[in-house]
């Protein structure tokens, strides 16, 4: 069995949060490049190239993309012939998140209590998701979630009988509903089945993953692309100042659910599309 020091989690969770707000994908820069050109509204072209520039001043000038450095959200998958020594993985990520934010001079949005509203002045807790998978290795991603477009997010339990037309429709209206709050051009991350709250992480995993990939199930891909010629013809484009540039993209997850229901999610993100993985 391979050992991990939750030590080596704990530099690379420091050094993902900093690298995740400061450095734009190279998935989102190519969307963007690639919606220029197709947004026929001038102003939308327009704010898309000034979403550009103010990547690569971020990238230039190492500051953050976004003055919201988000909450820390993470996908963990640990293999089974994996022992962690050292201390508590949890920890160690939380570690991670305090001296990344810290050294990154990144801003701190996280309160203790939701009522009390308390700073932890630290960014912490993280949120953290584990899965264990077959292998030796730790896989970590790291999202910092801004609250902008968190707030736009929404769940449904539909019918069975709603089926693809009740998903597409809910979808459809919770972005248009969003309107210009999230700061479009967003990523909309769709979570089918489970539960409610299977469906709400299978939405917010959706995120993560590289703009321009598909679900490899044909009925969820034929679905991404009717949802994003969908979202895409709301014409809020860019900043909701008008245009055909809404989404860069849809990402639909699904997991198996009950006879008598079809939980829906809809997670939406901003523009600055951030996230960030390492296999260790």
């Amino acid at each position: 069995m391979r050992k991990i020091d939750v030590k080596e989690i704990e530099n690379a969770v420091r050094d993902l949060c900093i690298k995740a707000n400061l450095y734009l994908g190279e998935d989102v820069m190519n969307a963007f490049e690639a919606a220029e050109k197709k947004e026929t509204s001038p102003i939308g072209k327009e704010i898309i190239k000034i979403l550009i520039k103010n990547a690569e001043i971020a990238k230039n000038e190492e500051m953050p993309i976004c003055q919201d450095t988000g909450m820390a959200i993470f996908f963990v998958e640990v293999g089974q012939a994996v022992q962690l020594v050292g201390g508590s993985i949890t920890e160690a990520i939380n570690e991670g998140v305090r001296r990344g934010y810290k050294d990154g001079y990144l801003r701190k949005s996280v309160v203790k209590d939701p009522l009390i509203r308390e700073n932890t002045k630290d960014n912490t807790p993280a949120i953290i998701y584990y899965d264990i998978v077959p292998g030796e290795n730790v896989k970590i991603t790291f999202a910092p979630k801004g609250f902008g477009s968190e707030n736009m997010s929404r769940t449904k339990m539909l019918k069975p009988s709603d089926g693809v037309k009740g998903v597409i429709d809910f979808v459809t209206n919770t972005v248009m509903d969003a309107g210009p709050n999230p700061c479009p051009p967003i990523v909309v991350g769709v979570g089918i089945g489970g539960t409610i709250d299977k469906a709400a992480v299978l939405a917010k995993k959706a995120l993560t993953r590289p703009i321009g990939s598909y679900n490899e199930k044909e009925h969820l891909r034929d679905i991404e692309k009717i949802l994003l010629k969908k979202i895409n013809n709301l014409g809020i484009g860019p900043q909701g100042l008008g245009g055909n540039t809404t989404a860069l993209a849809v990402h639909v997850e699904s997991y198996p659910t009950h006879i008598a229901g079809l939980p829906v999610a809809v997670n939406i993100n901003c523009h600055a599309a951030r996230h960030e993985e390492i296999i260790i």
